[in-house]
């Protein structure tokens, strides 16, 4: 059976979902004006219904993140939005909070498990599953050799997997600094980046291993030189990071993952194709190290690697484009091969191991004259252009408009002509006739018949190819041909719709198949969901992030500490416990992880992050999990 790959984009707002339709996304996430995990991402009931009914015309889908938790008094506010966007066309919600899985069965929506409930393991999964989600968005920290075991173990559950953008250092929806130091809390979409903060590492005696550096901020991933072995790790869906993004971002990121999909496609035409259909020609080269970036990493693809973190800086460096060769005044020249443009932006480290940037303001060949020189610039420093003037202009410039591909046919009929329309490589097709008298042509009419019927104006369809017999030598005049292409392109369109809301149905279906249910979407009920115990954490039950009446009767159905469940750290707040998990570790960054080859530390654990404000946090190092845990602690030094 041939598998549908999608790729999934981000979409700050309307415009930036379009346009990662135009270059290449099947299907994209959008936040609404509340509960979207990201409040400075927020969209209208109506914008998101444009997109949709734009995405839907190439098969492609839209799902909304509605992926905080919820409070007692938004029950109703929450209730009301999801009714809105099943009406707007949603395909599906990314949801966290368990308390809307009762509200969306009950419209009939697909749910989808956000990365935010913590999905690291087989385990977790089947369970989720089995309260009806129609797929998982696994952990970021996962590496491929895991996502092929958790598909193995769970064959029928489809798995979407993060490959591009920034990393959250904590496993997302465990992560409560931002809420403990600042009260904006990362499950309710207002993430204060505590991980992007500098701090010093100090020991038990006091002694300073590391001064002033951000010690939990991680590069950025990018897995498009792994998203073919994703792909036969069982992975359907690749999500790109960046709901805060620019529409430049979109353009590029998606255009350059669409490319590389579309290669692994042709290379294994047996075993998949793309989600949607039609595709766009961007005007510029995708390059994903001219986009925002802290730097690349794979993470966790490969297993446990060092320089997956960003120690220096937390700001985009950009890409590499040589090193100073020589200064001289208010200019210097750069040696390497990049070619520079008035308006780039420039970066360094300097000697403190502090970035410093600046802009060009003249070029000359490789001799750069800066608006104004930078006091940390010395000869062969490496330079990095996080802001390329050439680059920004062409993706300005890429309106890119996406086209489906269709085989046109031409035949006589009893009465009248036949035209039939096929999409190229998809088994979706429509026919149109006209009554039109069989009137033998004087001259050849092949030629003018292609021409006509390959004009498709500003539809959304590209005419790859008119078939017509050989022997066809009918004169049919240009007002009927421009009818009958005005019909067929109607009958397309129709085409299309019937495909898509087919495919809806069937999607809509999978949650009641996987729970259990025998009734169609929309009458089933929260209790027909089995009440399997989900997996534990232990005492630590804040971790289940239950911050209303309805997610606490969910988990207490299903037995789940019942003496002991706590409220979310949002609603009540506590100290000695984990304020981030992370697969990230200091310990190991260093070189000092003796279990994987590291040498051993002289310092004295346990060891405290300080932040610049003189608050402290102590490392757990869990080597029985090979986890790195942050401990929230009131003690002061």
């Amino acid at each position: 059976m041939i598998k549908a790959l999608e790729l999934l984009a981000p979409a700050k707002d309307l415009e930036c979902g379009m346009a990662a339709i135009d270059h290449g996304a099947d299907a994209v996430y959008i936040g609404p004006e509340r509960f979207g995990a990201r409040t400075a991402a927020g969209n209208s009931i109506d914008d998101i219904r444009q997109l949709c009914n734009y995405a839907h015309r190439f098969l492609a889908k839209v799902y909304a993140t509605v992926n905080t938790i919820v409070y007692d008094n938004e029950i109703d506010d929450i209730t009301a939005l999801l009714k809105q966007l099943k009406t707007a066309g949603v395909d599906a919600v990314l949801i966290q909070d368990m308390a809307l899985i009762s509200i969306l069965r009950e419209i009939g929506m697909p749910y989808h498990a956000s990365t935010q409930t913590d999905n690291r393991t087989a385990q977790k999964v089947k369970w989720l599953q089995e309260q009806g989600f129609s797929r998982v968005v696994l952990a970021r920290e996962l590496s491929i050799n895991e996502i092929e075991d958790i598909h193995h173990m769970v064959e029928d559950m489809p798995l979407e997997v993060f490959v591009h953008g920034a990393l959250c250092v904590s496993y997302s929806g465990l992560c409560y600094a931002s809420q403990h130091c600042f009260n904006r809390s990362a499950n309710r979409g207002a993430c204060a980046q505590f991980c992007r903060m500098p701090f010093d590492l100090i020991d038990s005696n006091g002694k300073v291993i590391e001064q002033g550096r951000h010690l939990l901020s991680l590069k950025d991933m990018c897995q498009i030189d792994n998203l073919e072995r994703l792909a036969m790790a069982g992975a359907i869906s690749f999500k790109i990071e960046g709901r805060l993004k620019d529409i430049s971002y979109v353009k590029n990121v998606t255009s350059a993952y669409s490319s590389k999909l579309n290669e692994i496609i042709i290379r294994h035409p047996d075993l998949f194709q793309r989600a949607s259909i039609g595709w766009g020609q961007p005007l510029f080269e995708p390059n994903i190290n001219k986009t925002f970036n802290r730097g690349y990493t794979t993470y966790f693809a490969n297993g446990r690697q060092r320089d997956i973190a960003s120690f220096d800086t937390p700001k985009a460096i950009g890409e590499y484009v040589g090193t100073v060769k020589e200064i001289r005044g208010k200019s210097f020249n750069v040696a390497g091969v990049a070619a520079f443009a008035n308006g780039d932006g420039l970066c360094f480290l300097n000697e403190r191991r502090q970035l410093e940037g600046f802009r060009v303001n003249r070029v000359e060949g490789n001799r750069l004259f800066p608006l104004s020189m930078p006091h940390g610039l010395r000869k062969g420093v490496a330079l990095y252009r996080n802001n390329d003037q050439e680059f920004d202009k062409m993706l300005s410039r890429s309106h890119d408009i996406r086209k489906i591909d269709i085989i046109l046919a031409m035949d006589e009929a009893e009465n009248g002509f036949l035209l039939t329309a096929s999409v190229a490589n998809r088994d979706i097709n429509t026919t149109a006739f006209i009554c039109q008298p069989h009137e033998k042509a004087k001259l050849p009419q092949t030629d003018n018949i292609i021409k006509q019927l390959s004009k498709l104006g500003n539809t959304i369809y590209r005419c790859k190819h008119v078939n017509i017999a050989r022997d066809f030598d009918f004169f049919i005049p240009s007002s009927r041909l421009t009818e009958l292409k005005r019909m067929i392109i109607e009958n397309l369109n129709a085409a299309i719709a019937h495909r898509y809301a087919a495919i809806a149905h069937r999607y809509a279906a999978i949650a009641d198949r996987y729970a259990g249910c025998s009734k169609r979407a929309g009458e089933c009920c929260h209790n027909e969901l089995k009440l399997s115990a989900p997996p534990t954490y232990g005492h630590y039950t804040y971790l289940y992030n239950i911050a209303n009446q309805k997610s606490r009767d969910f988990y207490m159905a299903r037995q789940t500490n019942k003496d002991h469940l706590s409220d979310a750290y949002e609603l009540k707040s506590q100290t000695d416990v984990p304020l981030m998990q992370c697969r990230h570790c200091i310990r190991f960054a260093l070189g000092h992880c003796t279990k994987h080859g590291g040498t051993p530390a002289k310092w004295h654990e346990p060891l405290w992050l300080v932040m610049t404000d003189g608050r402290r946090f102590r490392l757990y190092f869990n080597c029985a999990k090979c986890q790195m845990e942050i401990i929230a602690h009131h003690e002061s030094k």
